[in-house]
């Protein structure tokens, strides 16, 4: 065990698919975890969803480094005895089936533990355990809109609910998920038994707008805008965000835009008035901004100190020159896709070409070896194989 591979030697076994799930495990295998993918024989759906390039998707390169895949039928009695032999030895158990579906599959809390009373058990839904929208599927974009978050991240132009564009919630519900899991093996130290963990993608929304829930149900259900001057605006060939916090910071923004005029307004000369103006504030700003590049006016807020950026797409973030050097990205050489930028977890050290964390696996690459080191000898092997018990290496 060192700082770089604090889990080195825990054993994980990652039955999950699709994002939050695997996420969870990624994390403990940046960390050193052994972590076996636990596939279906024709791959974790994330396999298909978007562009391929052969048994590989962004989805699946992103959130199975580190890991070994073996694909394994588990709705046959011979891929549940795999899967039982495999936990027995197993520190964490991660599923992300609804309630009902991993108990008839006989893999339950309940079950497992009973093979294995030492096990960390983590359970990801949509919804959690109980309730009684517990057995409903559930995706990011499904609790986004569940949760509040779309309403809050209305469009300052339409007015309509939006969803965020990346996968935040379930991400975040890995992050959590690997959090708790940390803080279990933590407290295992002095337990002997293991636990059962609760996760759903309804806490984590919910986690994550802890401010913005309680300002809601404080203030009757009005909500509480914030009364800074946030907004993005129109340059004339880049779009810019900025921030004005306070009343000092407005009157330096006045300064840069050499409209004293603005400070003394009434309208606008105090942040509760800007706030009660604020359409008329933000028209103001974006059309002085619009006048001027947006290098004209970047070197200007800047000496002001006043918090703003360029708002940039993805080639512009990866080309920048602060991200070159800010230990954000590290650009990995993928046998299958080639050259990728693999975004650095914050606190990790970057997983260099050649480290096997940097290595997402290809469905049921380790099949072989895991059934190997389970002690099922070469012709048993062969009769799983010939019996689509199992695919992948032999």
């Amino acid at each position: 065990m060192t700082y770089d591979a604090p889990f080195a030697g825990l054993r994980v076994i990652d039955v999950t698919q699709g994002l939050a799930g695997p996420e969870a495990g990624m994390l403990l295998a940046q960390y050193g975890a052994d972590v076996i993918k636990v596939e279906p024989l024709h791959g974790d759906w994330s396999r298909v969803q978007g562009q391929r390039f052969g048994d590989f998707t962004d989805k699946t390169v992103a959130n199975n480094r580190g890991k070994k895949s073996i694909a394994l039928d588990l709705k046959s009695e011979q891929g549940k005895d795999v899967l039982r032999r495999m936990v027995k030895d197993a520190d964490v158990f991660l599923e992300a089936f609804r309630p009902s579906v991993i108990g008839r599959l006989g893999f339950g809390y309940e079950a497992m533990a009973a093979l294995n009373p030492g096990l960390i058990y983590l359970s990801i839904s949509g919804f959690g355990q109980t309730g009684p929208l517990s057995e409903r599927p559930a995706t990011d974009a499904v609790l986004q809109a569940f949760s509040g978050l779309m309403q809050v991240n209305k469009g300052s132009v339409d007015g309509l609910p939006h969803r965020i564009g990346v996968w935040l919630i379930d991400m975040i519900t890995g992050l959590y998920a690997y959090q708790a899991i940390s803080t279990a093996l933590y407290a295992k130290k002095s337990e002997a038994n293991g636990r059962f963990i609760d996760c759903s993608l309804m806490q984590s929304a919910a986690a994550i707008q802890a401010i913005r829930i309680m300002e809601f149900s404080l203030s009757g259900g009005e909500g509480i805008a914030s009364q800074s001057l946030v907004g993005t605006f129109k340059t004339q060939d880049a779009w810019l965000n900025m921030t004005v916090m306070n009343d000092e910071t407005w009157q330096r923004l006045c300064g840069v835009f050499e409209r004293p005029d603005l400070i003394t307004d009434p309208r606008f000369a105090e942040r509760n008035n800007r706030y009660a103006n604020d359409a008329q504030t933000k028209e103001i700003v974006q059309s002085i901004l619009e006048t001027q590049p947006f290098d004209y006016w970047s070197p200007l807020l800047t000496e002001a100190k006043i918090l703003h950026e360029r708002v940039n797409d993805y080639l512009d973030f990866l080309q920048h020159p602060h991200v070159a050097t800010g230990n954000a990205i590290q650009w990995n050489q993928h046998p299958d896709i080639g050259r990728i930028p693999v975004p650095n977890i914050p606190g990790v050290a970057p997983a260099m070409d050649g480290d096997v964390r940097a290595h997402a696996p290809k469905l049921g690459e380790h099949t072989g070896e895991i059934l190997s080191a389970l002690g099922y000898r070469d012709d048993e092997i062969k009769a799983l194989h010939d019996d689509d018990v199992v695919a992948g290496d032999r």
